[in-house]
C-alpha cells in the first residue's frame, strides 16, 4: 500500500524562551495584533499562503475569545510568570492527495475531537504556499476553564496531613508540606502518542472515504520495522531556499541521510541473502570448523599435485585472506559466522539511535547561535534606544522596530538559557556544533565500512562454495556424500 507523508510536531510557546502567544498567533494567521502586555504590535498582514483560519472554543470559554486578539491577550494576562508556558502548538502536514476543502474538514474535525472537546481553545491556520508542502498550525491554550467561564488553574496543591488530620508544617521551607498535581492530563507523556495516533487514524479515514489508496503511519521507522534513518525537518526558511536551488545545511544533511538509507537498503538485501545461506547451512549437524575444512582441502590439493584453479597465485591469496578473516574474527563455525553478521546488524541499529540525540542537540545549538547573533547584531541599536529622551523613544522604536524586537527576544532567550552567566559562549556553541556535524559524517563513514565488511563476508561465502564444490566433484562418491551432508552447498 502506498505510504503518504506523516508529520505531526508538538511545540510549546514559552515566555521563558522569549516568545509571545500574541506574536505566534499573528504570524500564523497573517494578522496585525498588538500585545497589550508589552505594547508591541506584530504585523504579518503581508504574509501569503494562508487559505483559512478559525478559532474553536470549548463549552466554558467566553464567546469573546472568538476574536484572536482578545483570546491571546487574555492568555498573556493570566500567565504571570517570566517562564510561563503560553500555548501548545500542533503542526500538521496535510495530505497532498486531498483538496483544500477536504483538508480543512479534516483538520477542524480532528481539533474538535482531540482538543476542543477536552476544554482547550484552538486557533487554526491552514497554509498552502504552493510548494507542495500544505500544512496546518494549531495553537492551543494551556489552562482549563471554570464553570463561570474564568481561567482555571494548571495545577493545584495537595497538602500532607498527620494522623490528627492537621497539615504538616515544614520549618525549613516555612510552609506546609504539599505536592503539586496537574489539574488536567494534557501534559502527560501518553498524550503525545494518543494525539499522533488519532491524527493518523483520521487522515487514513478521510483518504479512504475519498478513494485514495495512500495511508500514513504515526509510528517511527523503528517501530514499523523499517530500517531507515529519518530525515530532519527543513523548516520554512530552509524549505524555501531549497526550492530556489540554494543548498542549505539541513538540506545537505537530508541528502547525506538519503545516501545512507540507500546504503542501508543495499546492505539489508545482502544480509538477507547471507542469512538465508546461513539458515540452510545451520541445518547440518556437527559442522566442521570452517578454517579446517578450507585449509585441509587446499593442503590435499597441494600434496596431490593435481592442477586446480584454486592453486593459482591469485586464488591462493584469496584463500589466505579468507582464512585470515575467519581467524582474526575468531569464526570457527557457521554459528560464529552467523553471530558475526548479527553483530553487524546490531551496529547498524546503534548508529541509527546515535543520530537522534545528535540531531536534537544541533537544533538546540542552532537556536542558541541564531539568538546570540541577533543579540550581537542589534545591541548597538538597543543602546541608542536606551539613550533616547523619553519623548523621542517612541519615534526611535518605531523607526527601528524590527531590530529592537529581535534584540529583546534574543535578550530574553539568552537570559533564560545562560543560567546566570554574563558571557555568551558563542564560540563554544559553534565549536560543539562543528563536532556534532563531524560526528554525523563519521556515522556515514561507518555505514560505508559496514557495507565493506558485508562484501567481505559475501566473498568468503562464495569462496567456500567454490572450494567445497570443487572438492566434492573431485573426490569419491562416498566422500562427496559425507561432505555434502555437512555443507549442502
Amino acid at each position: 500500500m502506498p505510504i503518504a507523508i506523516y508529520h505531526l510536531q508538538i511545540k510549546i510557546i514559552s515566555r521563558g524562551a522569549g516568545r509571545s502567544a500574541v506574536a505566534a498567533a499573528a504570524y500564523r494567521a497573517g494578522e496585525r495584533i498588538t500585545n497589550e502586555r508589552d505594547g508591541i504590535t506584530h504585523d504579518y498582514t503581508r504574509k501569503s499562503g494562508i487559505i483559512h483560519t478559525g478559532i474553536l472554543l470549548p463549552e466554558n470559554a467566553p464567546p469573546e475569545y472568538k476574536d484572536r486578539s482578545v483570546l491571546w491577550n487574555a492568555v498573556e494576562r493570566v500567565e504571570k510568570a517570566k517562564n510561563s508556558q503560553l500555548a501548545r502548538e500542533i503542526e500538521l502536514a496535510l495530505p497532498v492527495e486531498l483538496t483544500k476543502e477536504q483538508n480543512q474538514f479534516l483538520v477542524f474535525e480532528y481539533v474538535k475531537e482531540q482538543f476542543v472537546r477536552h476544554g482547550m481553545c484552538a486557533d487554526i491556520a491552514l497554509h498552502y504556499s504552493g510548494g507542495g508542502n500544505p500544512h496546518a498550525h494549531v495553537l492551543l491554550t494551556m489552562r482549563p476553564f471554570n464553570e463561570d467561564k474564568t481561567w482555571g488553574d494548571k495545577q493545584k496543591k495537595v497538602y500532607h496531613y498527620d494522623v490528627h488530620s492537621n497539615k504538616i508544617y515544614d520549618p525549613k521551607k516555612r510552609q506546609y508540606k504539599c505536592n503539586k498535581i496537574q489539574t488536567t492530563d494534557w501534559n502527560e507523556q501518553t498524550k503525545a502518542e494518543e494525539w499522533r495516533g488519532a491524527w493518523a487514524d483520521m487522515v487514513n479515514g478521510v483518504l479512504e472515504h475519498n478513494g485514495h489508496a495512500e495511508r500514513v503511519d504515526h509510528r517511527s521507522y523503528e517501530r514499523q520495522g523499517i530500517e531507515q534513518i529519518p530525515t530532519v525537518h527543513l523548516g520554512v526558511a530552509a524549505f524555501q531556499m531549497e526550492r530556489r536551488g540554494i543548498a542549505t545545511e539541513r538540506g545537505d544533511m537530508n541528502r547525506e541521510i538519503e545516501i545512507s538509507n540507500q546504503r542501508l537498503r543495499q546492505i539489508k538485501a545482502r544480509l538477507a541473502k547471507l542469512e538465508s545461506w546461513l539458515k540452510e547451512e545451520m541445518q547440518n549437524t556437527e559442522p566442521p570448523t570452517l578454517a579446517d575444512v578450507i585449509s585441509n582441502i587446499l593442503h590435499r590439493r597441494e600434496q596431490s599435485g593435481q592442477p586446480s584453479r584454486y592453486y593459482s597465485a591469485n586464488n591462493l591469496k584469496s584463500a589466505a585472506n579468507m582464512l585470515k578473516f575467519l581467524q582474526d574474527n575468531k569464526i570457527m563455525d557457521m554459528a560464529g559466522l552467523e553471530n558475526h553478521l548479527k553483530s553487524m546488524m546490531r551496529k547498524r541499529f546503534a548508529i541509527r539511535d546515535e543520530l537522534k540525540p545528535i540531531e536534537r542537540r544541533i537544533e538546540t545549538l542552532d537556536m542558541h547561535i541564531k539568538q546570540a547573533e541577533y543579540y550581537g547584531e542589534h545591541i548597538k541599536i538597543n543602546r541608542l534606544y536606551q539613550q533616547q529622551k523619553p519623548k523621542q523613544k517612541e519615534q526611535f522604536f518605531e523607526s527601528n522596530r524590527a531590530a529592537l524586537t529581535l534584540f529583546k527576544a534574543a535578550d530574553k532567550y539568552l537570559r533564560q538559557h545562560l543560567n546566570g552567566r554574563n558571557e555568551i559562549p558563542l564560540p563554544s556553541w559553534k565549536k560543539e556544533r562543528e563536532k556534532l556535524v563531524a560526528d554525523l559524517k563519521r556515522l556515514n563513514r561507518e555505514y560505508q565500512s559496514l557495507k565493506t565488511v558485508v562484501a567481505e563476508v559475501e566473498k568468503i561465502r562464495s569462496n567456500v562454495q567454490d572450494i567445497v564444490s570443487a572438492e566434492r566433484r573431485r573426490t569419491q562418491p562416498e566422500r562427496t556424500q559425507g561432505l555434502s551432508r555437512y555443507w549442502r552447498l
